[in-house]
């Protein structure tokens, strides 16, 4: 899938998220890269770029104050050769962005790892 049409599902996936929860989206800034490189993978101890599918990086919502202002977007980036890769067509595709998306948006709020799996991403 080229690059442009990935982007329009991640675009979608955004779009689909309930407005409430697009509402509360502040300061942060939505990439989309092939791979994580050698650092990122490093950092999280992960062996293969294939298995990293998303990466939220920021101060999660759940944590900022009244001092919280004047700092760099926070980030989430989606990864698009890993999710190619562990689906079989462009349906699977778009259900795996879907779940991706939701997933580092749901660490912007604060979630932990145990807790979004917990409720299925």
């Amino acid at each position: 899938m080229d690059h442009d049409s990935f982007e329009k599902l991640v675009l979608e996936a955004l779009k689909d998220l309930p407005t409430l929860i697009r509402k509360k989206l502040e300061n942060v800034e939505l990439i989309i890269e092939d791979l994580a490189d050698s650092e990122i993978l490093r950092e999280m101890n992960i062996s293969s770029p294939y298995h990293l599918f998303g990466l939220y990086r920021g101060i999660p919502f759940s944590r900022r104050g009244h001092w919280y202002g004047n700092v760099l977007p926070d980030t989430i980036i989606i990864y698009q050769k890993p999710i190619e890769s562990a689906c079989r067509d462009k349906n699977e595709i778009k259900a795996k962005v879907q779940e991706v998306v939701a997933h580092e948006i749901g660490h912007y709020f604060g979630f932990s790892e145990k807790k979004l799996r917990k409720l299925g991403y």
